[in-house]
């Protein structure tokens, strides 16, 4: 390990380090006190610090907390700064730390808007209001609300507006004031006008209502992504960060919160600045961005953070078990169920892109050719330039981003390799312009790099910083939309790869390529997470791991997809999109798992295919849903569950597979423990769970029923060795001795005495690596992949492993095992995972 370069990593040696976290969603269903009940529990798993959701005040009725509406109370629903500062003192008596989810990029527009008080105060008072720079939207203008049924004027014409007095519930020291009402809205009215009549004092307001539609073509603040109910905050500003922080940061200090998680730093206009700014703040305390790279990308190194939040190693376990033999058999079941031939995955991709782009960003992409067109047009040099070019170079260079954005500060020169990512984006867009075009291209991306241009107006003004913020702010928007959220459910060739942060296109990831990035990541992100399931995953670790498996049983998959299509034609819906029939297969079997004590239903899948399908944008959305067809899908995916040829056919599936489910499920959760840094355990996830996207991935846990996870564990730890268990319960043992074997050797797993080295086998069928404490060899972990393959060969045969010498003891049977070279088949042997650890001397 590069020891300089971790150390820029680490949180300060007076602050703690996370070892293994357990991620809660908290809310009305789980709160402080629930969790608190569940501390014995958890740390008997052997969990070491609680990973907490959000927990500042959020919308009313939020189910995630992602949707603040006030910085300086803790949530009440899920027990106040009591409730907090109690679960913290009983977690930290057990030897836990609390970890805490924060949102600096935005805060929820609620309904009524009260509940949000300073963007109440913004609206009220404008220019005048001690939150007028909170919010990011061009300073003098309007703020534009589209909560509107229909265009205002019929709104006006069919009276839906009255003014009233009413106390605010935020803020009853002001007594009654004058409002607006709108069915359920309320807004506040500016001083002095609640006598006009009504098209006067609307006009008169500091914001301006309108039709919902209008949103996504003249919105004026940022949003999250496209989502008008959560707008941006400028938390660049030192008043900005201070307000909005003041209460984490207290806590941080007073000792309740150990470290943090910052939500969507992308969003930022500045991210390493925010971060330094944290650990200042902080004092260096442990802080994961939740960062999503593209394959060829790691965390910039001069962000003070520890590392991302897992999702960049979450996908290369899974492809790790993906068989590239399956590629061109799933890929024909696409075409044949689609119809589109041919079908290519940068196609898929730069159409959605183009449609998020002329749809619901459209008011984002618009205010960025306008600033770039003001600059032009007021420059006789550059006035040659056209709208209309300007704006097919900004439309292009969105599409053609292969990650969120590029990282250049206003005023800086780009460093080098921020630089190169514009250039080679620039090179990709050229190919889908005009030469006519090209110097165009050139100029946009000059002023996105801060150089002179033109007549050598200053790079550092404001409409130039604007510029250079705002692009790469629309392209991490453009790329979550575009890719994540309409590509990755068109793009069905095998739908555990469309994940968060995922790489589709890859398909399956070869061991060398897997190890060389981990060697990587160790060097400098010694305490960076890892994790396997969120609640934004779009799928559980264990859906995704069943559907892996189709890689290496491609061709019996598609006689199975025949099959049930020809079982099941009389009931199929005559117009069922192609992508959304693929689709619809794939999660049907990665959810099969009857024996499991959380098996799918009908409700439950019919929700989550329309929630795909809206997100496909093919055939329905959510602005134009097409509910006779949706509830047809909904209607065919429930009777799929139900039919007993349905049923039978996927059973002798499962029974042919099940062999590759059960290593492959636990080979992804032995590696989630193991292979890098600070490694996170979704709630519940110790067992199997069929859990899809949100909402489904957020049901709450049984813990303590007789089928619960106390129960669960009890009955693990008093079975013998070499028992035959569940997958559920095997699942369950290796969570819990994989956990209690970090909290053993925490410095082996986290941190700069840490370190990776790959152990070499004689086949590509083990996956095999030694977690190093000071440059030693302490644990070893061989998983066994692409298990078809090695069925097929007959099982290990004489293929070996190079273990470290010495003695070693096996964590899951506590069987002694020697280093040297081995044969797989004594040390691996019919087992999905071994672990072993290094005897430590007893201490005197």
């Amino acid at each position: 390990m590069n020891a300089d370069d971790a150390a820029r990593h680490l949180p300060d040696s007076s602050k703690r380090t996370p070892v293994t976290t357990y991620r809660l969603q908290l809310g009305e269903s789980l709160t402080f006190d629930d969790v608190r009940a569940q501390l014995p529990y958890l740390r008997r798993l052997g969990v070491t610090d609680l990973y907490l959701s959000p927990v500042l005040a959020a919308s009313p009725g939020s189910t995630h907390g992602y949707d603040v509406v006030d910085h300086t109370h803790i949530s009440a629903v899920m027990g106040g700064r009591e409730g907090l500062e109690k679960l913290a003192r009983e977690a930290q008596a057990a030897g836990m730390g609390v970890v805490v989810d924060i949102v600096p990029n935005h805060m929820s527009v609620p309904t009524p808007v009260w509940h949000n008080p300073p963007l109440w105060s913004v609206l009220r008072d404008g220019a005048d209001s001690p939150y007028a720079a909170w919010f990011d939207a061009p300073r003098g203008e309007k703020l534009l609300m589209p909560v509107l049924g229909q265009r205002i004027g019929q709104a006006l014409t069919d009276g839906e507006f009255t003014v009233e007095r009413m106390v605010i519930p935020t803020e009853p020291e002001r007594g009654e004031q004058w409002v607006l009402r709108y069915y359920d809205h309320v807004f506040p009215l500016a001083a002095g006008t609640h006598a006009l009549p009504l098209p006067e004092l609307l006009g008169r307001q500091h914001y301006r209502l309108a039709y919902w539609r209008v949103g996504d073509e003249e919105l004026n603040y940022r949003r999250f992504f496209d989502i008008a109910t959560l707008a941006a905050v400028r938390v660049e500003d030192p008043e900005v960060f201070a307000g909005s922080h003041a209460l984490i940061l207290e806590l941080v200090d007073a000792g309740a919160i150990d470290a943090l998680r910052v939500d969507h730093p992308d969003g930022l206009a500045d991210p390493e600045g925010y971060l330094d700014r944290l650990a200042q703040a902080t004092g260096g305390a442990w802080v994961a961005a939740e960062k999503i790279l593209a394959p060829d990308e790691l965390l910039p190194d001069s962000w003070r953070a520890a590392g991302t939040t897992g999702y960049d190693a979450a996908w290369r376990i899974d492809q790790l078990q993906v068989d590239p033999a399956g590629a061109r058999t799933l890929g024909a079941l696409m075409r044949e169920l689609t119809g589109n031939v041919p079908i290519d995955y940068a196609r898929v991709s730069g159409d959605a892109k183009r449609e998020i782009i002329a749809g619901s960003l459209a008011s984002e992409v618009n205010r960025l050719v306008d600033l770039l067109h003001a600059i032009t047009s007021r420059d006789l040099y550059l006035s040659d330039h056209t709208f209309r070019d300007l704006r097919a170079c900004v439309v292009e260079l969105l599409v053609a981003a292969d990650r969120y954005r590029a990282y250049v500060l206003p005023g800086r020169q780009a460093d080098a390799e921020q630089a190169a990512v514009l250039q080679d984006t620039a090179a990709r867009a050229r190919a889908h312009l005009t030469p006519d075009q090209f110097p165009t291209l050139d100029l946009v991306v000059a002023l996105l790099l801060g150089e002179q241009v033109g007549s050598g107006e200053p790079s550092d003004s404001p409409e130039r910083a604007e510029i250079i913020t705002r692009f790469q702010q629309v392209c991490g928007a453009v790329t979550a939309k575009g890719v994540e959220d309409t590509t990755f459910y068109r793009w069905t060739h095998l739908t555990s790869l469309t994940e968060v942060g995922g790489d589709p296109a890859g398909f399956a990831l070869p061991a060398d390529e897997a190890h060389a990035w981990a060697g990587r990541v160790q060097r400098s992100w010694p305490a960076t997470m890892v994790t396997s399931t969120t609640h934004d995953t779009k799928r559980s670790e264990d859906v995704r791991a069943r559907i892996d498996v189709l890689a290496s049983y491609a061709a019996e998959w598609v006689e199975v997809v025949h099959r049930l299509r020809d079982l099941t034609a009389g009931i199929r819906p005559a117009d069922l999109d192609g992508a959304t029939e693929n689709l619809l297969w794939q999660t049907l079997w990665g959810t099969w798992a009857p024996d499991s004590g959380d098996p799918i239903t009908g409700e439950r899948l019919g929700a989550y295919l329309i929630k795909a399908a809206r997100e496909q944008k093919s055939w329905t959305t959510w602005t134009a849903p097409d509910t006779e067809r949706e509830g047809q899908l909904a209607y065919y995916a429930t009777a799929l569950l139900a039919r007993a040829d349905v049923a039978e056919e996927l059973n002798e599936f499962a029974a042919l597979t099940s062999r590759a489910v059960r290593d492959t499920i636990l080979a992804n959760k032995a590696m989630t423990l193991t292979w890098l840094g600070v490694a996170d355990v979704y709630q519940g996830s110790e067992v199997t769970r069929t859990s899809l996207v949100d909402p489904d991935n957020r049901r709450p846990v049984d813990y303590d029923s007789d089928g619960g996870l106390r129960a669960a564990l009890d009955r693990v730890e008093q079975a013998e060795p070499h028992a035959e268990l569940t997958l559920d319960e095997a699942k369950l043992r290796l969570t819990s001795r994989l956990c209690r074997l970090r909290a053993e050797r925490p410095e082996t797993f986290v941190g700069e005495r840490s370190g990776y080295m790959p152990l070499p086998t004689t086949t590509a069928c083990a996956f095999a690596y030694a977690r190093l404490l000071d440059d030693q060899a302490d644990v070893v972990v061989v998983v066994r992949r692409l298990g078809r393959r090695l069925e097929r060969l007959g099982g290990w045969g004489g293929h070996t492993i190079v273990l470290p010498q010495g003695e070693w003891t096996d964590v899951l049977t506590g069987a002694p095992v020697s280093g040297g070279t081995r044969l797989l088949a004594d040390v691996v042997g019919g087992e999905s995972v071994v672990v072993l650890a290094r005897p430590r001397r007893e201490q005197p």
